[in-house]
């Protein structure tokens, strides 16, 4: 008669995982808690304490660390001489094991999580009885999660037995598991500054960056290729991601995703998230061709890709709101990449249907929308991690948001009411071109961007070409630069091409040189005191 041994924090579903196990001839085997739950609802269940002939102790520190435990998880079933051994010590086998493990995660996210309060939740026998099950997985199945149960009540009820696939399958995703545990708990204990003297009642003294930094990433898919054909690639994501975020985003149609698409992708769907109103951003090699308002998606994105039609062609796309017929009419017209967007109309899902290669992505915020902007903010990765030789650089993420109160006034002539509106745009999207970064706007959209120039003024200059190319003037448009300007060249630059107001970080030596010049040439200027280089 085969064995199942039951030991669960979260006890969801476990009742009727255990009537499944019991009605197809399974021995149920359990601790206290767990035992008491299965008892209670009329099943028939060995205590752990029974079995082993051993009590619980050290307030339960101690249940199942024990060798008719281990030995019955760990010895081979095609040994003759370990079959033996639990034989000479009258040791049963256990055939599968069903643990999930103290709340560890959970508990020190909590505001005011105390060291002890973190300690007590760090499970000792639990990823032991796992490992031990894990490691001889051709002979004991090991369910680490609710969502398994299904699948195993499945294939016992229909072979009576476990496969040796979803048996190896569940040994890899126990191992996944405890390394996530253990990252966890390693994560947290590397970040306490004080050696433990935060002990007791008080959270204890933590910094940002722990001693050991330890990534924990599920892989959503291999790709064709990486950023050119030559290179292997794949798609992860974070183990707990946030609602609202490209992760999150399901494919209606169009071909696979590329490694490109997705970097690109999630370089204008960030961008366009940080916008209360509708907008549109298009996206080309990571840096946004265009953006704007609207009062609608179609209005927004007819403003968007006036900027720069050229760049647009292949472009990615992402609204914030959603995608109506009149709006689907007007992007159906280009040949477009990647679409992003909360919400679609039948109609619009129609338009796009003929596009069959347009990778079509909905991006659910029910979830955001629910919590508010407190779901923006755990949408917002907490750190920025860069690869370098043997190594990582990681940063807090550029979460900084500008607010009109924080702007100072620095020239004589103060920006009008619809000024600061179209500086505060021409900031928001500047923070997410690269460096060095100017970006032109008027009327809520970009009219001219310079991106990624190793010099300032090229970076001027060449937003001013492509304003031109595109039919557009500058004239009365808005400024904004992601860091000072060194010297006032990069001001009479931006003054020449026809701009009547700046926004720019300020902190340079020379800042009283530069706004000299914006005084002479009667523009308004204002500091935001925040840089935003973008590399």
């Amino acid at each position: 008669m085969p064995t199942a041994l039951i030991s669960v924090s979260d006890k969801t579903g476990i009742v009727e995982l255990a009537q499944a196990l019991h009605a197809t001839g399974v021995k149920l085997l359990s601790t206290g808690g767990t035992a008491k739950l299965l008892a209670d609802a009329g099943l028939p269940v060995t205590e752990v304490a029974e079995h082993t002939g051993f009590p619980e102790m050290l307030d339960g520190r101690v249940k199942t660390l024990h060798p008719k435990i281990h030995g019955g998880l760990l010895a081979r079933r095609d040994l003759p001489e370990h079959m033996a051994a639990l034989a000479a010590h009258g040791i049963e086998t256990i055939d599968l094991l069903i643990v999930n493990l103290y709340p560890f995660e959970a508990t020190v996210a909590k505001a005011g999580c105390t060291l002890d309060d973190a300690i007590e939740n760090i499970d000792i026998g639990g990823p032991a009885m796992v490992r031990s099950a894990a490691k001889n997985w051709k002979d004991v199945a090991v369910l680490t999660d609710a969502s398994q149960y299904a699948g195993v009540i499945a294939e016992l009820q229909q072979a009576g037995t476990v496969s040796r696939a979803t048996r190896f399958a569940l040994s890899v995703a126990a191992f996944n598991r405890i390394s996530n545990y253990d990252a966890a708990i390693s994560d947290y204990l590397s970040s306490i500054t004080d050696g433990g003297a935060g002990d007791g009642d008080a959270a204890p003294a933590r910094i940002e960056f722990p001693g050991q930094s330890n990534g924990r990433f599920v892989k959503l898919q291999d790709l064709r290729y990486g950023e050119n054909p030559h290179q292997a690639a794949a798609f992860y994501r974070d183990l707990y991601p946030a609602p609202g975020s490209l992760v999150s985003a399901v494919q209606l149609q169009g071909k696979e995703l590329s490694y490109n698409n997705i970097a690109d992708a999630d370089a204008a769907w960030e961008c366009v998230k940080s916008f209360d109103t509708p907008a549109c951003v298009i996206v080309k090699h990571a840096n946004p061709c265009g953006v704007a308002l609207g009062a609608d998606a179609g209005a927004a994105y007819a403003k968007a890709f006036k900027t720069d039609p050229t760049s647009a062609f292949g472009g990615i796309i992402a609204f914030n709101t959603v995608v109506d017929k009149t709006a689907a009419e007007q992007v159906a017209k280009q040949f477009v990449e990647v679409l992003i967007a909360p919400a679609y109309t039948d109609e619009a899902r129609a338009i796009f249907a003929a596009k069959a290669n347009t990778r079509v992505l909905l991006i659910d915020l029910s979830q955001v929308q629910r919590d508010g902007a407190s779901a923006w903010a755990r949408g917002q990765n907490a750190h920025d991690i860069k690869r370098i030789g043997s190594g990582l650089l990681i940063q807090s993420a550029d979460n900084h948001v500008l607010k009109r109160e924080d702007l100072k006034i620095v020239t004589k002539l103060a920006p009008t009411a619809q000024q600061i509106d179209d500086l505060m745009f021409a900031w928001s999207v500047a923070k997410f071109v690269k460096s060095n970064a100017i970006v032109f706007c008027s009327g809520g959209m970009t009219v001219g961007v310079g991106a990624g120039q190793m010099s300032r003024l090229d970076s001027a200059r060449i937003a001013s070409i492509k304003a031109g190319h595109a039919g557009l003037t500058l004239a009365g448009s808005a400024v904004a630069s992601d860091a000072f300007f060194p010297f006032r060249d990069g001001l009479d630059v931006v003054a020449d091409a026809g701009a009547t107001c700046v926004i720019q970080p300020g902190g340079s030596m020379r800042d009283q040189e530069v706004i000299d010049a914006a005084n002479e040439r009667g523009i308004a200027m204002v500091y935001t005191g925040v840089r935003h280089f973008r590399h």
